[in-house]
């Protein structure tokens, strides 16, 4: 039973990439900026929750050191937007951008620099054990992948939808002037947004370390996580799951059935094809401004 064999698998990785794909959709919401150095936050999260957490260095129960590590980056996310980026408030796009690519090879050379590059694995009790479903191995770190990915996307949806700072955000995004008339404190939002967005990248990093081993350039898979969210549309939080779900179901499949220098194309081929078909992505939601 191969396919529902590779299929498990890809919906796990696909999981994690909705995870890092969600940090790219809550601050683009937010701030209309794009943050690419979410991939290395996640990598940042998870190496924070191994030094806690295994016997080589600080020894932390896990269920204490993975709420911490979530903890620790969410302040981080804040403290980036407040000491560096508000010095940027009013200008272009382009300057955020390059600073956040500039941040991700500062963090992989900080990862490197302090656990090196050797890969490790995570002492989490998410990784053992395994279901069986006739032919089909469930390992619990596939389940609690799948499991946390769906609750965290249901949660923040209904954040955006239902609460007043969720609405306060996505004006913010709209109209920072406007917002700001309106009594919207838009520099403190778009902090607690990037503060946000730096927790869900630390629960990324926890599970995909849960999965198997984490090295400095695991922040790489930002690239795939940015692929997910221009498949599924940017700003759409549901669609950044499920363009994470399709990269990561394809990824296996491609790899089982086509040679490997054609596999690793597979996503971005089908990235091609929702850019050409539907530019805006599956779950558009392309806005108006008004002025």
């Amino acid at each position: 039973m191969v396919i529902p064999q590779l299929l498990v698998s890809g919906l796990a990785n696909g999981c994690v990439y909705g995870l890092i794909a969600l940090g790219f959709v809550l601050i683009y919401k937010a701030t209309e900026a794009v943050n690419f150095a979410q991939g290395d936050f996640m990598m940042i999260g998870a190496f924070i929750t191994l030094g806690l957490t295994n016997a080589e260095y600080m020894g932390l129960p896990f269920w204490l050191s993975a709420p911490l590590a979530i903890g620790i980056m969410a302040v981080l996310g804040y403290l980036l937007d407040y000491l560096i980026l508000r010095h940027l408030f009013g200008q272009s796009q382009t300057a955020v951008v390059i600073l956040t690519i500039a941040l991700g090879f500062v963090l992989r050379f900080v990862a490197g620099f302090i656990w090196g590059h050797i890969p490790q694995s995570l002492e989490s009790p998410l990784s053992v054990g395994e279901v069986r479903l006739g032919d089909v191995v469930l390992g619990m770190a596939d389940i609690a992948i799948i499991g946390m990915t769906l609750l965290l996307t249901l949660l923040l949806y209904l954040f955006f939808q239902r609460t007043k700072l969720g609405l306060a955000m996505q004006a913010a995004s709209q109209n920072q002037m406007a917002a700001y008339y309106m009594g919207i404190p838009v520099r403190r939002v778009q902090g607690m947004v990037w503060g946000l967005a730096g927790a869900v990248a630390a629960v990324a990093g926890i599970l995909y370390a849960s999965k198997g081993a984490v090295d400095p350039n695991a922040g790489l898979l930002g690239i795939k996580a940015f692929a997910a969210a221009v498949i599924g549309g940017f700003g759409s939080l549901p669609g950044a799951l499920v363009g994470g779900l399709i990269v990561g179901v394809i990824e296996p499949f491609a790899s089982y059935y086509m040679p490997a220098g054609y596999s690793q194309i597979a996503p971005y081929a089908v990235l091609l094809f929702v850019l050409i078909f539907m530019p805006h992505g599956l779950f558009s939601q392309v806005r108006t401004k008004k002025v």
